[in-house]
């Protein structure tokens, strides 16, 4: 069985650049570019609780990533360097080392796409559990935060949404799925896409922005804390992909739209003057952009169905300790 210098040696020690002293000392050193801020977060996704213990090590070890630059991609921040650190069950390591070259192959294919240098970490011996650390740079204060959004303000999501967990119901056996509408929504829940070129194409013309991880209604909810301010959403107008038009009357696409989680979309609120300059962007990247609401004074996230009536939202997203 490699010892865990041998798997750090093997799968994770790929040449770097834009990194003063990457892998093989105590710490790495990087180097901001002038006039830069630095950006930090960092997600952990544990076996049983955000995947299922036989998922591909491939499609894994991209999520793994893809979740971390989801929050670079929130806060209009340009990713650059990453830490990983992995645990790693022991039956695994000793019988299923391809295991671990599927994992790093997933994992530095979308490192390379956005251009983000692994430069450390740390490997020891448990329950399969995944925690990574991103940084990323932006010009001095320039990020987008929660805390910005103003009355009279359209909200925006990217992409669509749902389809993540609406794959998550399917492997649960809660709804039955076409092949084709299957395949198409296990891809959103084990391979999202990370809107982080449309991130930072936002900065400037938007007041805050949020990645959609625990459900738009959680998510928005922030926002709308931090900000102090209320919103009226329109069930009719929220963005959905073929499959989930088929199944949207259903009561449990419907919690999959509002509350389901695992989109890593973009939902970001923007001056009603600005919306030529967002559907432009949304033109030139070939995104989705869809206005679902405004921004209002008050309190509280008003859903409103397509006759005007609030509707009842009784789980508002995922919560770790209360899920």
């Amino acid at each position: 069985m490699p010892s865990e210098f041998d798997i750090i040696q093997r799968y994770f020690s790929r040449p770097v650049t834009g990194t003063v002293l990457g892998i093989g000392d105590d710490a790495a050193i990087i180097a901001p570019n002038p006039d830069m801020e630095l950006a930090v977060s960092t997600d952990t996704m544990v076996s049983g609780r955000h995947f299922f213990e036989d998922a591909d090590p491939y499609k894994l070890g991209y999520k793994s990533l893809a979740v971390n630059l989801s929050d670079m991609a929130a806060m209009g921040v340009k990713p650059r360097w990453v830490t990983l650190s992995i645990t790693l069950p022991r039956n695994l390591v000793e019988s299923h080392e391809i295991w671990l070259s599927k994992f790093a192959d997933g994992f530095y294919e979308l490192a390379k796409h956005h251009q983000v240098a692994l430069i450390g970490g740390n490997t020891t011996c448990g329950a399969l559990n995944i925690g990574v650390q991103i940084i990323g740079e932006i010009e001095k204060g320039q990020f987008l935060r929660r805390s910005g959004a103003k009355s009279g303000d359209d909200i925006w999501v990217s992409g669509y949404l749902g389809d993540a967990a609406l794959a998550l119901k399917y492997m649960l056996r809660e709804i039955d799925l076409t092949d084709y509408e299957a395949d198409y929504c296990l891809s959103a829940l084990h391979m999202p896409t990370a809107r982080v070129e449309l991130g930072q194409h936002l900065v400037g013309l938007v007041h805050c922005a949020i990645d959609i991880s625990d459900g738009l209604v959680a998510d928005l909810g922030h926002i709308l804390a931090s900000s102090k301010q209320a919103a009226i959403v329109r069930f009719d107008s929220l963005p959905c992909s073929t499959v989930m038009k088929r199944h949207r009357s259903l009561p449990l696409a419907q919690h999959c739209l509002l509350a389901g989680g695992d989109d890593y979309e973009l939902c970001f609120t923007a001056p009603r003057e600005n919306r030529s300059s967002i559907e432009c962007i949304a033109q030139k990247f070939e995104i989705p952009l869809t206005c679902i609401g405004e921004v209002t004074r008050g309190e509280g996230l008003y859903v409103m169905d397509g006759r005007g009536r609030e509707m009842k939202i009784e789980k508002k997203g995922y919560d770790h300790f209360t899920s």
